[in-house]
């Protein structure tokens, strides 16, 4: 890890090299930029947009915000959850995510308050558009011009006054394959994560699913992959076909398959696909709904074929989630008689350690007596996890529970989040105006995350509610009854806070009722039973059988400091799971992140050095060119990242040809290339 800070120097100086090339020299740079970036700066110095430009475009109005809103309705419906749970993967990295509309204009965005605030001063907020045309060079103006994830790290922004930034983003595919927005996750260039951009592709391919499959619930749905074990995952190939056979919708990756262009003026007939005919098809699907069809299509290729919204279908399988509900239950939910996760409860969070339980049985003694919670912990804990189960557990499990992260939300938004608002109350007002949390929460629980992040303002209105029981919407003279369970969460300590002044004493008292201290997972004695569970779930998918992990990793994520807590952890298995080959079943230290080695030593524990065995590779392919007399005092992993090197550039970096030269899988090369950058 130590040549990290290296790396990113060299690459600094890439850019700023490639920056003097083409600002101040007026030519071409030869290397240092991806051909996206430079395709971005020659497009934008065509447009005559000056890179030292200073000026700053304001944010569009309430009124222009709302409506491209209800332009994109569909969009924000659909995303607004998958944020939330990519934002609880990356809280507390400074970093926000971010939802765009068609012209670049952001329409919501989550993300950590410090950030926030710097994010603001060049307008990275609602409201703002983030057009190429205006913004220069950064990830969601570019995304939508190349119609492709970018990557814009720092310097590689066009204007100067946007180089603090590190931008990933993708643009989002309707059934017609047209954009109809990007996600984005942008942070501090100084913080760059190397898997942002990948994070970001995954949940865009799950919002693309859930579009798809909304536009298209009434119609018949054909779903196919030339593997089975891929039908029902993100990466199927999906179409929407009316009752006479013809397509009427193709997901991204059928598009792909297929080769259709934007629309669908090209899309052949099911019939023009398969040499099997569309009515025979459904006959089988209805007659045997839980089988998948092994279909032979026109062009020569098979592929297995699921038929659904056609009679009876076959229950699909679950896409995977960004952020599992159950990710600290050692148990795991109980799984009702159709496969899904049931409601996790205080029981089935019971795991063993010792300080887990005795705020288990604290929280237990006060459900159903109208005595508000606190939750403290570092983040990444399980503080939204513990309040659901202290929810489902209670009197009120079968009443709402409805969650408000108070740091998540920009500040001139949370009123109108937490109290609604009636129609016509503000410029950008929807017309039938908007239930707030509170009154959303009737019968049930409000859980408010951070806190101690609320507005005072606001700490001031959540005081009168909670001691009079009632709330009145913004622009509203009605006081509305509300019955709430309140269950509240925070990181920082309140007590401090209320010293300081920016929490309210008499507040702090009200939400102090009972407050319960959740441990950090580098002090809890259940390391192995969390981590058991936790590889139970993300290996669900796999078709391979069980999987395992070896006692020198089992050994070293007992040891580790885990200072993102189990939120880390979960990341850490499902990333392993992700590197494993299909003949592989036990995780390795080849499979863990890299970021994660030499940590363990920094804190005093033994760390875990990665190795990679070299089993799988011909003899011939990690003979060395260097002395015979050196070999000897190199390691295994040098000659063989030696080898791999010059088989690179032997097949002038091609993946594919180099890993059928080395007799191993593209996935295995993809893993130790890593390694060697």
């Amino acid at each position: 890890m130590a040549v990290l800070p290296q790396l990113r120097d060299r690459r600094e100086n890439t850019i700023s090299d490639a920056r003097r090339f083409f600002f101040e020299l007026g030519q071409t740079p030869e290397a240092g930029l991806a051909p996206p970036v430079l395709r971005s700066w020659q497009r934008c110095r065509n447009g005559g947009l000056d890179h030292l430009d200073a000026y700053l475009i304001d944010p569009a109005g309430r009124a222009q915000l709302s409506d491209a809103r209800d332009r994109s309705a569909r969009l924000l419906e659909h995303a607004g959850g998958i944020m939330e749970h990519v934002f609880e993967q990356i809280r507390a990295s400074g970093s926000m995510v971010i939802l765009a509309d068609t012209k670049g204009m952001i329409l919501h965005c989550l993300g950590d308050p410090d950030f926030v605030g710097r994010a603001q001063r060049v307008a990275l907020q609602p409201g703002a558009s983030w057009d190429e045309t205006f913004r220069g060079t950064n990830a969601i103006g570019t995304a939508i011009l190349e119609g492709a994830p970018v990557e814009i790290h720092g310097a590689e922004h066009y204007l100067e006054r946007n180089g603090f930034l590190t931008c990933s983003a993708a643009p989002v595919f309707n059934a017609q394959g047209c954009i109809a927005g990007v996600l984005d996750i942008s942070g501090d260039s100084r913080s760059n994560q190397r898997h942002t951009l990948g994070l970001v592709r995954l949940s865009v391919q799950l919002l693309e699913k859930r579009l798809f499959e909304a536009e298209f619930a009434k119609e018949i749905r054909i779903a196919f992959h030339p593997r089975p074990e891929y039908v029902g995952s993100l990466q199927e190939a999906m179409l929407a076909v009316d009752a006479d056979g013809r397509i009427v919708g193709a997901n991204p990756v059928a598009r792909e398959w297929l080769g259709l262009t934007a629309g669908l003026a090209d899309a052949p007939s099911f019939g023009m696909l398969f040499r099997t005919g569309f009515g025979q098809v459904l006959d089988r699907a209805a007659n045997a709904p839980d089988d998948l069809l092994l279909l032979e299509m026109r062009r020569g290729d098979a592929v297995y074929v699921q038929v659904r919204g056609h009679r009876r279908t076959r229950p699909e399988v679950p896409a995977p989630r960004l952020q599992e509900a159950a990710q600290e239950s050692a148990k795991g939910p109980a799984k009702t008689s159709d496969g899904s996760k049931g409601r996790i409860t205080l029981d089935s969070l019971a795991t063993g350690d010792a300080r887990l339980q005795l705020a288990l049985d604290r929280a237990r003694r006060v459900q159903g007596k109208d005595i508000p919670l606190l939750i403290q912990g570092e983040s990444g804990v399980g503080k939204e996890l513990f309040a659901r189960a202290f929810h489902n557990s209670g009197v009120r499990s079968d009443g709402p529970f409805v969650a408000l992260n108070c740091a998540a939300i920009p500040e001139n938004l949370i009123e109108s989040e937490l109290f609604g608002y009636v129609g016509g109350s503000f410029t950008g007002a929807r017309r039938e105006g908007a239930v707030g949390k509170l009154q959303q929460a009737h019968g049930g629980t409000l859980f408010l995350d951070e806190i101690g992040d609320m507005p005072l303002g606001m700490q001031a209105r959540l005081l009168r509610v909670l001691q009079e029981r009632s709330v009145t919407p913004i622009g509203s003279m009605k006081s509305i009854p509300v019955d709430i369970s309140l269950v509240c969460a925070t990181h920082r300590v309140l007590r401090d806070a209320v010293k300081q002044g920016v929490f309210r004493e008499d507040l702090y008292y009200r939400v102090n009722s009972l407050t319960v201290t959740l441990p950090p997972l580098r002090e809890r004695t259940d390391v192995r039973r969390i981590v058991s569970n936790l590889l139970e779930i993300e290996s669900a998918d796999r078709r391979s059988g069980p999987l395992g992990i070896s006692e020198e990793v089992m050994g070293f994520f007992e040891r580790y400091p885990w200072p993102g807590n189990v939120r880390q952890l979960q990341n850490v298995i499902r990333v392993a799971v992700a590197l494993l080959d299909d003949n592989e079943h036990e995780i390795a230290s080849i499979h863990l992140p890299e970021e994660l080695f030499g940590i363990d030593g920094e804190e005093g524990g033994e760390g875990l050095a990665p190795s990679t065995p070299m089993t799988a590779m011909p003899v011939a392919a990690i003979a060395s060119p260097a002395p015979a007399a050196t070999i000897g005092a190199r390691s295994l992993d040098e000659i063989e990242l030696e080898a791999i090197a010059t088989v690179m550039r032997e097949v002038g970096g091609n993946v594919s040809a180099a890993a059928r030269r080395l007799g191993v899988s593209r996935n295995t090369l993809y893993r130790k290339l890593g390694r060697m950058s």
